[in-house]
Formats: structure tokens, C-alpha cells, sequence
């Protein structure tokens, strides 16, 4: 599917940016023995080589919290009329995480939801977000996407353990014109559910009514990492082709790619699929791994930071995840501060 900005309406523009992550780091050396791996395995097949973890008591709502605080001080005021979450790991499946989010930001009584489309869910929500503002049913939206994977990620499973950290990332778009720095372009979206059994947890919804046993395993997230590597390659590049293609961009004036940071390797292989060079592509999967729905936001805030993304040059945004589901955008980067 594409959703382009509608006719004569205001476009969605990044005015804001947050983000956040624990304090713990967890490096490959800590986690390599109990897996029977070496931290060279490790970094060779996910280029990841430390992650953050929450400590106990802390979880998804209050990574959100703080990225979504960072991102109103961004845009210079905490004003805004929804707030939006992007999670594939919530604190509870009811209610809904993002009204308490919105409450402790102090923003009680705007529209509050959650989305879950995994690690592509930031750019669902992104594209969400749009058609609020196109549709003048919000002039501002908070866009947040964090996730506490350690949560949901087996220990002692060498296909994921390693690979994933815990984190959160924000954003917030305002109502604006589409020929402005910041201006989202045309979403390209989709998903496939025939490989819905490639990625997920076999736990903890209605299926199995929410009851467990001591014998039972907890709902532990489970991969096929050869084809869902596939999928990703192949379902961002035709993404990033179509989203630049809508935006009247050719692939070799793109200035920066920023792609969900699930595994080193996927964005080689884009690059040399899409014959864009591999120093254009933005990264901070090393200490951050991958963060799900918050990848995107944190890769965003790291590279400002960084140095890696300024203001005017021509990024396009894509992710890929469970369900499956997959997303692109495509952004003239605007002045931007990220928030403290």
C-alpha cells in the first residue's frame, strides 16, 4: 500500500527528537560463554557487540517516557494532541500503554494508543501520524517507539539472544507544508501474513487464553533468521525503490539510508542490492543492537548527534518485521536539536 499526502492538505513534519536508553550495558563477552559462542561469532553475524537491558521494576512505559519527555523539549514546548506508541513488548496487553505515557507526560486527555507492527512499527506509526495531521484531526503528534525485548528474548537461544537490547526512541511531526525540511513523503507499507510463524512468540494471547503452567514454556520470541533475512532484504529494497520513486528521488541522490538496525549484515546486502554506497548508510546497531520499533528513532537521534545525519540532506527511512510488515519514507532532514 501507499499513502501519499493528500491534495492541498497540510503535510507532517518533524519538529521534535528523543531518545532513551537503560543504563546497564550488556556486553558480547557477557552473554557469548552462555551460549557457546565467542564474542567474535557474535560480532561476524549481527555486527552487534554490547546491548542495553533494563534493570528490574523498569519496562517499556518508562523508556517511553523518557524518550517522548526529550522529544517535547525538542520541539521547545510539551504540547501536543496525541501520543502515539509503537511496541511490540507493552507492559500489559490492557489497557493500552500509551495513555499512561501520555498522563505521566502531562498530557492527560489527548488521544492515546498503541500500535504493534513490530520492527516496523515506528514507521507505521509515523504514517499514522500523517494522516492524523492530513485529516486536521491533530496538529502535533508524539511518535514513540520503544521496546524492553530482554523481556522476550530466550537466554540461552544463540539465534536471538545476542542480537536484540532494549531502548526507546521519539519524535514529534506538526502540522506544515510539504515543499519544507522535514516534510514526510509518500509510505509505502505492507505486510504478508503467510510468514507470520518466521518471528514472533507462540505465547501470551487468546490462543492459549492466557494461562500458563510451570511445565509450559514462558513466551519467548522465536526466529527463522535465514528467511527472515530474505524477507528483509528483499521487502526494504522494493520499499526504498518505491518510496524515492513516489518522492521524485532517484536512489543515487539519496544522501543517507536509515533502516531499522536489525543485523549488520542486512544492510550490506541492501547496499548491494540497491547499488547505494555503504557509507551513506546510518548506523548504531554495534552498542545498540536490535531494539524493534525503536530502532529507527534511536538510529535517528544517535546520527544527529554523531554528525552522521545533517540538516538538508535526503534520507529515506525503511523497516522491516514480524507479521510480516514493512515500511519506507522518505525525509529532507531538517535543523533539528535533540532534546536532553
Amino acid at each position: 500500500m501507499t499513502a501519499a499526502r493528500s491534495a492541498g492538505g497540510p503535510a507532517a513534519v518533524l519538529c521534535g527528537l528523543g531518545a532513551w536508553q537503560p543504563a546497564t550495558v550488556v556486553s558480547n563477552d557477557e552473554i557469548a560463554e552462555r551460549l557457546g559462542v565467542t564474542d567474535d561469532w557474535i560480532r561476524q553475524r549481527t555486527g552487534v557487540l554490547s546491548r542495553r537491558r533494563v534493570e528490574p521494576g523498569e519496562a517499556t512505559i518508562d523508556l517511553a517516557v523518557e524518550a517522548g519527555a526529550r522529544a517535547l523539549k525538542s520541539q521547545g514546548h510539551g504540547q501536543v494532541d496525541a501520543v502515539l506508541l509503537a511496541t511490540a513488548t507493552p507492559d500489559r496487553l490492557i489497557p493500552s500503554c500509551a495513555p499512561e505515557i501520555a498522563s505521566r507526560l502531562g498530557l492527560s486527555g489527548v488521544v492515546a494508543f498503541d500500535l504493534s507492527a513490530a520492527c516496523s512499527g515506528f514507521v507505521f506509526a509515523l504514517s499514522v501520524a500523517a494522516g492524523y495531521i492530513a485529516a486536521g484531526t491533530a496538529e502535533r503528534v508524539l511518535v514513540i517507539g520503544a521496546e524492553t525485548m530482554s523481556a522476550v528474548v530466550d537466554p540461552d537461544d544463540r539465534t536471538t539472544a545476542a542480537i536484540f537490547g532494549d531502548g526507546a526512541g521519539a519524535v514529534v511531526v506538526r502540522a506544515g507544508h510539504a515543499d519544507e525540511p522535514g516534510a514526510l513523503g509518500p509510505f509505502v507499507l505492507g505486510s504478508d501474513g503467510s510468514g507470520a510463524g518466521l518471528l514472533g512468540t507462540e505465547l501470551g494471547g487468546s490462543l492459549t487464553q492466557y494461562s500458563y503452567t510451570a511445565e509450559e514454556p514462558r513466551p519467548y520470541l522465536r526466529m527463522e533468521g535465514r528467511q527472515v533475512f530474505r524477507h528483509a532484504v528483499e521487502r526494504m529494497a522494493g520499499a526504498i525503490r518505491e518510496a524515492t520513486d513516489r518522492g521524485g528521488w532517484s536512489l543515487p541522490l539519496v544522501d543517507r539510508v536509515a533502516i531499522h538496525q536489525a543485523n549488520a549484515r542486512i544492510a550490506q546486502a541492501l547496499s548491494t542490492s540497491l547499488a547505494v554506497p555503504g557509507d551513506r548508510w546510518l548506523s548504531n546497531i554495534e552498542h545498540v543492537a536490535n531494539t524493534s520499533a525503536a530502532s529507527v528513532p534511536l538510529l535517528l537521534d544517535h546520527s544527529v548527534r554523531d554528525g552522521s545525519l545533517a540538516a538538508g540532506q535526503r534520507l529515506v527511512i525503511a523497516a522491516f518485521g514480524a507479521g510480516l510488515t514493512w515500511g519506507a519514507t522518505t525525509v529532507v532532514w531538517p535543523e533539528l536539536t535533540p532534546g536532553e
